[in-house]
């Protein structure tokens, strides 16, 4: 691909050998008998070449370089499309393939997480992408653990991610924070009660204890729904409510908290709703400073200075 953008022109390659580099490092030798917009080839008279020496593409002389070579014939080399990440800012896609391809690449990691530290209160994973290198935030309610001995954990998770998402060397980091208030974090407390349940504890026990910690930390309003097959063999929902809730409208971006997780028992997935509805917090670090569209304030009345009627007498004095 030209820097530009734009592929090459390989109408002049046409029936000439050329040298084509392939992935892992593969380099292969034949003669161009076609192409297409999208980089596909078809190359005939096809040598694949195992040496030490990597050239880029185009005309080669008919020496081969050193190494062990393998005739394949007549293949056809299609071009593999990787999906953008937040790193890839700087290459020119659509709007609509840059926010899909983030949403999938944010929803893949923060699965990962969630399966690798859902012991050590994993809380929600937060992106910021720079110019030097993408840094990803690990909300946890235990960051030492997150960390492990040394700083082993997290090196070793950076090294999955770079891995697995093809991250450059050195252009990922992770890093770990501490949430301040568990109890207002519903990621955290679905968590608490899905190991609660793999425990043993009694679905009415392990709801209600979850349920009164979190009005205890603050929160306006709670609701814990789980769902599936609690005692008979019959699937039902039970419903857990403290507090005030509000459902509808835009402020429930802004003051509801929820998180979503399964179960995996004996007789079956058990499935856990949890929504914790944040107090008005006007400094914002315990809940949203936006008040609530209808919350009314009554002020106090101002002080007015009173005015005595002047007498009779000192009128007639004036």
């Amino acid at each position: 691909m030209s820097r530009s953008g734009q592929p090459p022109d390989l109408k002049k390659y046409m029936d000439k050998k050329l040298q084509i580099k392939l992935n892992a490092n593969r380099v292969v030798i034949g003669t161009l008998r076609g192409f297409d917009q999208f980089m596909n080839l078809v190359v005939d008279n096809t040598v694949e070449v195992n040496g030490d020496e990597r050239n880029d593409i185009g005309m080669v002389s008919h020496s081969l370089p050193c190494g062990s070579h393998r005739n394949l014939g007549f293949i056809l080399s299609r071009r593999l499309r990787r999906t953008p990440r937040f790193s890839d800012m700087a290459q020119q896609i659509s709007k609509k393939r840059k926010f899909v391809a983030d949403g999938v690449f944010l929803a893949e990691l923060n699965e990962m997480l969630t399966r690798e530290l859902g012991e050590d209160g994993f809380a929600g994973v937060e992106i910021r992408v720079t110019p030097m290198r993408t840094e990803i935030i690990i909300r946890a309610t235990r960051t030492q653990n997150v960390l492990g001995e040394k700083g082993r954990r997290i090196r070793e998770l950076t090294s999955v991610a770079q891995k697995r998402f093809n991250f450059p060397d050195d252009s990922v980091e992770l890093y770990a924070e501490k949430v301040m208030n568990r109890g207002l974090c519903a990621v955290a407390q679905a968590e608490s009660l899905r190991y609660k349940l793999l425990g043993g504890l009694a679905v009415r026990r392990a709801c209600y204890g979850v349920l009164r910690f979190v009005m205890e930390s603050g929160a306006k309003g709670c609701e814990v729904i789980v769902s599936g097959k609690l005692r008979a063999q019959r699937a039902k929902s039970m419903k857990f409510k403290d507090g005030y809730m509000i459902s509808s409208g835009h402020p429930v971006n802004q003051y509801i908290d929820g998180a979503v997780r399964h179960v995996l028992l004996r007789q079956g997935v058990l499935g856990i709703k949890v929504k914790i509805m944040l107090d008005w917090d006007p400094k914002g670090k315990q809940g949203p400073s936006t008040p609530l569209p209808d919350l009314v304030t009554i002020h106090p009345p101002k002080d007015e200075d009173e005015f005595l009627r002047p007498l009779a007498a000192e009128i007639a004095v004036a």
